[in-house]
């Protein structure tokens, strides 16, 4: 017997997160690179300064990865198309791994080393921070990420299978590459942008959401994080980033935001939380509540491919019978 589309969905979605536990990014050709390549290939053509070019740019490519997760569907199955594409979706491994290194580098006292590695997880101008700016930079990174790189993916999955997977992931994609407020991107990139937001929207919340429930395990504070959350999440230039990133800062007890210099621009960012300013130690628990956000992430996507089960009409069914030999002493 075939599993219906919500199980095998499931399955994909378990699958590929453990794939990504054991095998993380592959090493070379990952396809989310291929797709960058690809994209910045594209807006040689598609390039106009108007938000009418950057909405065709960002048609083409997010209907392309949707109509390939399609394909790929119905050539290897809905479990293992959900299985791949969740997996390349991904990037809790990876993100918790660089996340470590960063702490150790910054532990050991080499600068050079941590300036090196920023660049894999953000897009600001190492140049330009000193350890604690290294620190800080690092933390909100890993705590934007836990939503558009674990948590985010896991739902676009369970929801939608590999076509709304890679459709998530090609938006999420063209908007680290052109969702700027730069003078060539402020109009081609601003669909991108604003797509980004929309896709990221419920994500964002969710992740949020199980920071607070996951804080306790790693010395945190639920009420801090809630207290953040509502406070200072609206302060942030992004609606979703900000939700994360105060979150974080409430459950960990310390201050994000200020100035943050990007190659593009500075930006004089709020802060978010009232604690201390983040230690290396605070970027390592961090790394572990993004860990326990991702694996809490995983259940409630089961569980969310699981419910059209448990409450349809079948699922009665199976329940009433089990209630009539149980009557019945059967």
């Amino acid at each position: 017997m075939f599993p219906t589309a919500a199980q095998a969905r499931l399955l994909g979605v378990v699958a590929g997160y453990l794939a990504d536990l054991t095998f993380a990014d592959p090493a070379r050709g990952h396809p989310v690179a291929l797709f960058g390549t690809a994209a910045a290939r594209v807006e040689r053509v598609t390039y106009r300064d108007s938000r009418t070019a950057g909405v065709v740019h960002v048609g083409l490519l997010v209907g392309g990865a949707g109509l390939l997760g399609a394909a790929l569907q119905r050539r290897a199955g809905p479990t293992a198309a959900t299985a791949l594409a969740t997996w390349v979706s991904l990037g809790g491994t990876s993100l918790a791994r660089t996340g470590n290194r960063m702490a150790s580098f910054l532990d050991g006292g080499d600068i050079d080393a941590a300036r090196r590695l920023l660049p894999s997880l953000c897009g600001r101008d190492p140049a330009a921070l000193d350890e604690a700016g290294l620190t800080r930079a690092a933390l909100e990174s890993v705590a934007e990420n836990t939503s558009d790189a674990q948590v985010a993916p896991l739902l676009w999955a369970a929801a939608g299978g590999a076509p709304a997977v890679l459709g998530y992931r090609a938006i999420n994609t063209l908007d680290a590459m052109i969702g700027y407020r730069s003078p060539r991107y402020l109009r081609f990139g601003w669909a991108a942008a604003r797509l980004d937001d929309v896709a990221n929207s419920i994500g964002a919340r969710v992740t949020a959401g199980l920071v607070v429930v996951c804080a306790p395990l790693t010395g945190g504070s639920p009420g801090g994080a809630v207290r953040a959350w509502r406070r200072d999440a609206g302060r942030h230039p992004s609606p979703n980033a900000g939700v994360v990133e105060a979150a974080f800062a409430g459950a960990l007890g310390v201050r994000l935001g200020g100035p943050t210099q990007y190659r593009h621009e500075l930006q004089i960012r709020p802060t978010l939380g009232d604690g201390r300013p983040p230690t290396v130690g605070d970027l390592r628990r961090a790394v572990r509540l993004s860990q326990l956000v991702q694996a809490s992430a995983v259940a409630l996507a089961a569980l969310a491919c699981a419910a059209p089960n448990v409450f349809s009409g079948r699922g009665f069914r199976g329940f009433s019978a089990l209630r009539a030999r149980s009557a019945t002493g059967l």
